[in-house]
């Protein structure tokens, strides 16, 4: 399996339910380490 198929532009069903959930993870990082910083920061 390449990483750089030519004919197919569009990336898998697969793929993208794979970047979903590592995308949900990270913004879930994110969003929890700014709220943490601002609870902390404005008390």
């Amino acid at each position: 399996m390449s990483l750089d198929n030519g004919d197919d532009k569009r990336p898998s069903s697969a793929r993208i339910a794979i970047w979903v959930v590592v995308g949900g993870i990270g913004a879930y990082l994110l969003i929890s380490g700014i709220l943490g910083i601002l609870a902390r920061g404005g008390a």
